[in-house]
């Protein structure tokens, strides 16, 4: 199947028309191959408008949730960003097209493995991916230029919060175990200024600073 097409009309008919902006965001999400994140038995809707399954009851995240929280990192092409929720990889190839090195931390092995598998073979070598506890973030590594936290906290974990660097921003979402808010951070010479940037529904975000795995 000629996945070109597809994946054009995804970027001018959800990401465009929904307000989408940044060139090289779009130009990324034009470029990655989605399909090649899904089961093959799900490649025919890789492009569609919604999450899809990855396994271990996680979801790769509708391809405008992917867009609309990279754009919001305000990447220009120097910055060292850690991800929270490395999943199937997608959003971390997204980010490895954008950004100079990747930082990406999952909890659940097999995905971290299969994404590792997955972007190495699409020659995403500015990628490092461990598995742990992503609501701790990556402290031997930081301070961070952007963080993207790809699953649900009940509350932002301060140690995501004391991992960005001055002028980085952090985008995630917070709310109970059904619906969140999308909010985005900045770290200035004052503070940490917050925009919440609309509603939202991810998988929980599972660590010590976030959702028991028993809740």
């Amino acid at each position: 199947m000629d996945f070109a097409i597809p994946r054009e009309r995804m970027v001018a008919d959800q990401l465009v028309r929904r307000g989408i902006r940044d060139r090289r965001v779009l130009d990324a999400m034009g470029k990655v191959p989605r399909h090649r994140f899904v089961d093959e038995a799900l490649s025919s809707r890789a492009y569609g408008d919604y999450p899809l399954p990855i396994g271990e009851r996680q979801t790769i995240s509708q391809p405008y949730m992917v867009a609309l929280m990279t754009e919001a990192l305000e990447l220009s092409g120097h910055e060292r960003v850690l991800e929270i929720g490395t999943g199937s990889g997608y959003q971390t190839a997204i980010l490895a097209e954008l950004c100079s090195k990747i930082y990406s931390v999952e909890r659940i092995k097999s995905l971290a493995d299969r994404a590792i598998r997955t972007l190495d073979a699409l020659g995403y070598y500015n990628v490092l991916v461990r598995v742990g506890d992503g609501s701790l973030g990556w402290i031997q590594e930081a301070p961070f230029d952007a963080i993207l936290v790809a699953a649900g906290a009940p509350a932002v974990p301060e140690a995501l919060v004391g991992q960005v660097g001055l002028d980085g921003r952090l985008v995630l979402p917070v709310g109970d175990a059904h619906s969140q808010v999308l909010r985005k951070a900045v770290r200035r010479e004052n503070g940490i200024h917050w925009t919440d940037l609309g509603g939202c529904v991810f998988v929980k975000l599972i660590g010590d600073q976030a959702w028991s795995a028993d809740e």
